[in-house]
């Protein structure tokens, strides 16, 4: 078995399964577990996201997909001389990777065609599934079916943890500069560990927002995740926040919950880790009652923002 992954939670979705050994190209952006970057490589972006604001990457990216279709570039060549049994890919999101069209049409051209998996969940249920279907496709089925039990377990002790207890009214950013909600699983975990999310409803698209009614809408907790950034990098697009109108005056703010989350490892990518996510929105929400057993978050996970 031969397995090509073009996204990121798939790679992380192969290794769950135990068939780390199957993969031989991912994505440049794929950097889980430690040591799958330095497989082959066969996409890169089109954009300078490195060098670039948050707006400025929206505003790219909306000109890109408007003109070309696509934010990546897919190494035909390299994928062809791989030559997989496997592609998983997906059509979720066209700003998430290569689109499933194009990946169609060039594994239809390619010398040994392979089977192509698209992995396009809206809920940790579909996420779940996913990743069972990837084990079965690498022959790991069994053991896959075994692990996501754990996972719903770790689920449902945070679920039991939070019951009852009140529940805040939490707001998940997605994107900072212009602001996004974040939709599809996202308002699923924050009712899991305990809180009513306001922008979005379970299983929904993510939807572009205003500051301004983010903030008339006066959540009890802010959460910033930015799609695709770290905790640091998050932080850092976060600094212009305070200078907000009406920032200052916000439940949150005036409260001190405001948080930043690693958004990269643990709620942007619809993958097992997910579910860390999930317990880190926890101790978030309910720090004074956390769900026994939850290792510590580390600073890599989550930072408070200084208001």
């Amino acid at each position: 078995m031969r397995v090509v992954s073009l996204l990121p939670s798939a790679t992380e979705m192969v290794h769950f399964a135990g068939a780390g050994d199957t993969l031989v190209g991912v994505t440049h952006e794929c950097d889980y577990p430690p040591g799958v970057a330095g497989l082959p490589h066969l996409t890169s972006s089109l954009i300078d996201g490195e060098n670039m604001s948050s707006a400025e990457i929206d505003a790219a990216v909306g000109q890109r997909l408007t003109d070309e279709d696509s934010i990546y570039a897919l190494d035909v060549d390299l994928l062809d001389q791989l030559s997989p049994d496997l592609v998983v890919t997906q059509g979720l999101c066209e700003v998430c990777s290569v689109s499933l069209n194009l990946v169609e049409r060039v594994a239809a051209g390619l010398k040994v065609q392979p089977d192509i998996f698209s992995t396009d969940p809206t809920s940790l249920r579909e996420v779940f599934d996913d990743t069972i279907e990837v084990g079965e496709l690498v022959g790991k089925g069994d053991e896959t079916r075994r692990k996501v039990a754990g996972l719903e377990k770790r689920l449902a002790r945070v679920e039991k943890a939070t019951y009852g207890l009140d529940r805040p009214s939490v707001g998940c950013i997605e994107w900072l500069d212009p602001p996004f909600s974040a939709g599809h699983w996202v308002p699923e975990m924050v009712r899991l560990a305990g809180g009513e999310e306001l922008f979005a409803a379970a299983g929904e698209r993510s939807t572009r927002l205003t500051w301004e009614e983010i903030l008339e809408a006066d959540p009890d907790v802010l959460v910033l995740m930015p799609c695709g950034f770290d905790t640091e990098r998050a932080l850092q697009e976060a600094q212009a926040l305070p200078e907000l109108p009406g920032w200052s005056e916000s439940s949150a703010v005036k409260s001190g919950r405001v948080w930043v989350v690693d958004a990269n490892s643990y709620f942007s990518r619809p993958a097992p880790r997910l579910v860390e996510g999930v317990e880190i929105l926890a101790r978030i929400l309910h720090p004074d009652v956390l769900p026994g057993g939850l290792e510590p978050q580390t600073a890599t996970q989550l930072a408070h923002l200084s208001v």
